[in-house]
């Protein structure tokens, strides 16, 4: 009897223990819209409908995934994005390349219909990743759609430093990695016929 009563004690005291516990604090991130700098503005009149961006399954997670060895990552259950990273990617880059166009239309394409844009750039990002205090790395390829069967392509890598050891630094340098893309896609919309 006293042996059963003792291991309920070190149950009862256990579970106890485990509900006065707290869960590991979450932090949040977002990206921010920037204007690249130096960044040539132009007077693009025509209306542009971004995305859908498509991202690599392995950063299609509410989670930071970040790089930790050639072949490991770690997916960091206590830092994540605020909304998923396919949604806000076209909203980030619509953002980025209203004033690169110098235009007011520019819009992410759930924001208006396929019809009413002149222009569609579809993004695939094929590499989204970052080594903590380092570096993070987007590498992106996109298709711009025109006019009747008009169509250009480009691709381009950038690589951005982490200025600081914490993970708001890594969002950080995704949003300037991400704005240095937006350049990349106004080249592409902006070059001569």
């Amino acid at each position: 009897m006293r042996r059963t009563t003792v291991a309920l004690a070190i149950i009862a005291a256990l579970l106890l223990a485990s509900a006065c516990s707290r869960s590991p604090r979450v932090t949040f991130y977002t990206l921010t819209p920037l204007t690249a700098a130096g960044a040539v503005q132009h007077n693009f009149s025509s209306a542009v409908a971004v995305g859908p961006v498509t991202i690599p399954e392995l950063v299609n997670r509410p989670q930071l995934v970040v790089r930790q060895a050639p072949n490991r990552v770690a997916v960091l259950e206590s830092h994540r994005w605020a909304e998923p990273l396919k949604n806000e990617l076209p909203h980030l880059l619509a953002q980025d390349l209203g004033p690169l166009l110098g235009s007011s239309r520019v819009f992410a394409y759930d924001q208006v219909s396929a019809a009413a844009a002149q222009y569609r750039v579809l993004v695939d990002i094929v590499r989204l990743e970052t080594v903590p205090g380092e570096s993070v790395t987007v590498e992106a390829g996109w298709v711009v759609r025109g006019p009747g069967n008009a169509r250009r392509e480009g691709r381009a890598e950038i690589r951005e430093k982490v200025n600081g050891s914490d993970y708001e630094a890594v969002a950080a340098a995704f949003s300037r990695a991400l704005a240095g893309l937006s350049a990349q896609i106004a080249k592409t919309l902006t070059a001569p016929h």
